[in-house]
This record gives structure tokens, sequence and C-alpha cells, in this order.
């Protein structure tokens, strides 16, 4: 009889906690990104750029910068407009996100990135790139709010 009741008490603090822990993510909100970034180099590739995030009826500027090594040349600019998962304030945008990946650009073409920070924040954006670039680069983008 002991062993039953601390079985079910054991039970009942579990599914307690897992309750809790599936209701966090239904707190955190969708808020739409859009941001222009300019990238060059030879080698070292860098950029920089502006962007809004649209988050409960209200704008938040922020800028970006950013740096990737590996095999990156030329230059190009992109207009990514996406969406920013798992927010609970503006403030979660901010901080750096890993990169990694290859892309080009010749007069005009398409790129998309995936990225997380360690608020548990997940852009996901697309958008035309415009200019002559190939790269096959990691490296890392921080966010800062403005």
């Amino acid at each position: 009889m002991k062993k039953t009741r601390t079985g079910m008490m054991l039970a009942t603090v579990l599914g307690l906690l897992a309750s809790t822990g599936a209701a966090t993510p239904s707190l955190a909100e969708v808020g739409q990104v859009a941001v222009v970034f300019t990238k060059g180099g030879f080698i070292i590739g860098v950029g920089g750029g502006q962007g809004v995030l649209s988050f409960r009826g209200k704008k938040y500027p922020f800028t970006v910068s950013g740096m990737s090594v590996g095999f990156t040349i030329g230059a190009s600019t992109t207009k990514f407009v996406g969406r920013a998962l798992n927010l609970r304030s503006p403030g979660d945008l901010a901080g750096s996100y890993a990169v990694g990946g290859a892309g080009g650009a010749l007069a005009a073409g398409a790129g998309a990135v995936q990225l997380q920070n360690a608020n548990g924040v997940i852009l996901q954006l697309s958008g035309p790139r415009i200019g002559v670039e190939a790269s096959a680069a990691v490296g890392g983008v921080t966010i800062s709010m403005q």
C-alpha cells in the first residue's frame, strides 16, 4: 500500500511538471521581421544591415552585423522578410545567431535562412538577393535592438 501511494504521488508530481513544461511554448508568440543585409568580402565576409520587428501591433527597429570565414567572394544585398518564432518579448530577438551553409547570387537570386539564438528565438527568413557573390562559409550574425 505504501509503494502504491508513493508511486501515485510521484506520478502526480511528474504529470504536473509535464503539463507545466508543455504549456510554456504556448506562451511564445510569432513576430514579423523585415531586414536589409549587405555582405561583401574575399575569404572573410563582413556585413550589416537594419531591420524591423513587428510584434503585438508595434514596430521595433534593430541592427544586424555579421562575419563569415571560409570561401566568400563578391558582394550582395538581400532583403529578407519572414517570421521570428518563440518570442515572449521584443528583446528576445537580440543575440547571436550561428550561420552555416552555401549560397550565391549573380545579378539577382534568392536567399533563405533559418537561425536560432540562445533565447530560443528562431528566425525563418527569405528574400531576393542582388549582386555578385559566392560563398561556402561558417559565421555568425548578431542582432541588437535600437
